[in-house]
């Protein structure tokens, strides 16, 4: 058994499935083995040495890949698309063209799993394989960054699996059924070769050729690496060494997280939250959560102001009305496992209005006065329970833990340091007092201790009272668990006092 596992670190997989034309917004989904083994053949060309890796043992390695049809382990994926302006030559000038940027949004500390089960290598063969993994920097287009290694085992169950049983209609109530490209194996290749010259020696002339395009490669790993446009010349509408090849995957296990449309449901849940991938080079700092939270704050009250005429109390946070206790906007910066933000989590706890909503979804980019700029992608809407997968402040817990140092919002007292302040905070918003509050020294921001001095802890409204300028970090524990998001104490609203559930005894 041969297994690959790939992961993108870049948490994107951009891949157009052959045929499809790129403003379509498809995703092939999973990877073909056709993408696979000629992303393989050009790490050779590119990077290996002939010498030590020749061509003869590339070609017995990639044949026997192709032997099988791989099955796949897919972690859930999110279909997101970018947009954005190409200029295209037509004349003496430039077009700017739209074009519509597909891709799958998956967690970049997931595999996607493919295994040959019947194929095994001999010692060279595994070590000219691993040189090609190591090698490869990406796979479909050049923004899917990809890290690949041969796994010496793994006992997981595959969720996308090919032949006959991907077409049989009692398991498409349970996957749906999706065409990829194959490479065809080599004895089969030579077949069609034999085939197509005796069908190109009968006709006039005996070119041999189609289209005046190219003759088709007697050599099964050359016609595996013919290039499109080669194709395309010889006026072939596939590729005449791949296979179409059917596979069935898990429903809906590439859509967004949330549904922004219309819901059938007699008593829809309120939309309550809405999220957004955050894309540039460099991410931000979860260090800097309020900076990019007020940030987000003013963009989305320029966008709404732009669309409705005027800013939502809701979104802005002014002229609520007495007794509002937060049920106004919350913008909290998510941070990714190198402590950088890579989404905004929206929390409105009194409902979003679909205007509001539709006005918000147009976001797509912060900038700064600075310079730095970063892309802002709409993933979803929808309450809380739907993302509580995915976003680790929307999550139902008995323990959460300082993301950012909270600040109490009242001045300091003899008997009402930060534990009473948490307390008389949540019993105002109406939640249960927490078990247990403990200081904690730091929290980790990526791999990296850090303590409240770390954080940018200001608010940039001049004039504002601030009466905490410290911060400090706390673990809550309640008797029961709490739904969260969970955000306390001084510009909880921007991204400071921000806490994730962590695991805790007893925890829902």
């Amino acid at each position: 058994m041969l297994t690959i596992g790939f992961h993108f670190p870049g948490g994107r997989y951009h891949a157009t499935p052959w045929g499809r034309h790129v403003n379509e917004g498809d995703v092939e989904w999973p990877p073909s083995p056709w993408r696979i083994v000629r992303a393989l053949i050009a790490i050779w060309h590119r990077k290996l040495d002939p010498a030590r890796y020749p061509m003869t043992q590339l070609e017995t390695v990639l044949g026997k890949l192709a032997t099988t049809l791989p099955s796949y382990w897919l972690p859930s994926a999110v279909h997101a698309h970018a947009r954005h302006y190409m200029p295209v030559r037509e004349g003496s000038k430039d077009k700017n063209t739209l074009i519509f940027d597909a891709f799958a949004r998956v967690d970049s500390a997931e595999e996607v799993v493919v295994c040959w089960p019947n194929v095994s290598l001999e010692a060279g063969e595994e070590d000219l394989l691993d040189a090609l993994l190591a090698g490869l920097a990406y796979l479909g287009r050049a923004e899917s960054w990809v890290e690949a290694r041969r796994r010496t085992e793994w006992q997981g169950k595959f969720n996308c699996v090919p032949g006959e049983e991907a077409l049989d209609t009692a398991s498409i109530e349970t996957g749906e059924v999706v065409p990829l490209f194959a490479p065809l194996p080599p004895k089969d290749y030579a077949n069609r070769h034999e085939q197509w010259q005796r069908d190109n020696a009968t006709q006039k002339g005996k070119s041999g050729r189609k289209k005046g395009g190219p003759l088709l490669p007697e050599s099964w790993l050359a016609a595996v690496s013919l290039e499109t446009s080669e194709l395309q010349a010889a006026g072939w509408s596939g590729p005449p060494a791949a296979q179409r090849v059917y596979y069935r995957r898990p429903v809906n296990c590439l859509k967004p997280i949330a549904l922004g449309g219309p819901r059938r449901s007699p008593d829809p849940s309120p939309v309550t939250a809405i999220r957004f991938a955050l894309y540039g080079k460099p991410l931000p700092r979860l260090e800097d959560a309020v900076k990019i939270g007020e940030l987000a704050r003013v963009a989305l009250m320029y966008q709404a102001e732009k669309d409705l005429g005027h800013v939502p109390a809701l979104l802005s946070g002014h002229d609520l009305p007495h007794g509002n206790r937060h049920q106004h906007a919350f913008f909290l910066p998510e941070g990714n496992e190198d402590g950088r933000i890579d989404h905004l989590f929206i929390h409105a706890p009194g409902g979003l209005a679909p205007e509001q909503l539709r006005a918000m979804q147009r976001l797509n980019r912060l900038y700064t006065r600075d310079g730095s700029e970063w892309q802002v992608l709409y993933e979803g809407n929808g309450n809380i329970e739907a993302f509580a997968q995915v976003c680790p402040y929307a999550a139902t817990s008995r323990a959460w833990r300082s993301v950012t140092p909270y600040l109490h919002p009242w001045h300091r007292k003899k008997k009402f340091g930060v534990e009473e302040q948490i307390r008389r905070e949540c019993r105002l918003r109406g939640w249960p007092e927490p078990e247990t509050v403990r200081i904690l020294p730091e929290s980790i921001v990526g791999a990296m201790p850090r303590r409240p001095v770390h954080f940018y802890r200001f608010r940039s409204k001049r004039g504002l009272a601030q009466p905490d300028t410290t911060g400090t970090m706390v673990e809550l524990v309640f008797s029961e668990p709490q739904a969260g998001p969970l955000a306390l104490g001084f510009g909880c609203h921007y991204g400071l006092g921000m806490f994730a559930a962590t695991s805790c005894r007893g925890n829902g």
